[in-house]
């Protein structure tokens, strides 16, 4: 069965193996971030978009770069469609980051 399973996905060595790994666990990632907001929205009983989102998109669409990039051409459409996301999130988590951060410095000391 495990042979039949390698030879269906063109696995050829141990490295096909953990290649095929990465990028179904790249993919597994960024999927579950539709999961994640849609627990923080539940417990909410409304709409939100919780950091985790940000850190679970940016996680997911890394490792799908890095496999895109290793598969060559053939992964142009991967690359492609990773790419401009990623910045977003990245600049999702810079504005996520710089609220909080001038939030902090509105806090006035406790007495």
């Amino acid at each position: 069965m495990l042979d039949q399973f390698a030879q269906f996905f063109g696995l050829h060595s141990g490295a096909d193996v953990l290649w095929l790994t990465i990028g179904f666990g790249g993919q597994f990632l960024f999927a579950s971030r539709f999961f994640v907001q849609l627990f923080y929205s539940e417990r909410a009983g409304k709409s939100v978009m919780p950091i985790a989102f940000w850190y679970f998109s940016l996680g997911g669409g890394l490792i799908t770069t890095i496999y895109a990039l290793h598969l060559g051409h053939s992964g142009l459409p991967f690359l492609m469609g990773q790419v401009g996301g990623l910045v977003v999130y990245v600049r999702n988590l810079m504005l996520i980051f710089k609220e909080k951060a001038r939030a902090k410095a509105e806090i006035p000391p406790a007495a």
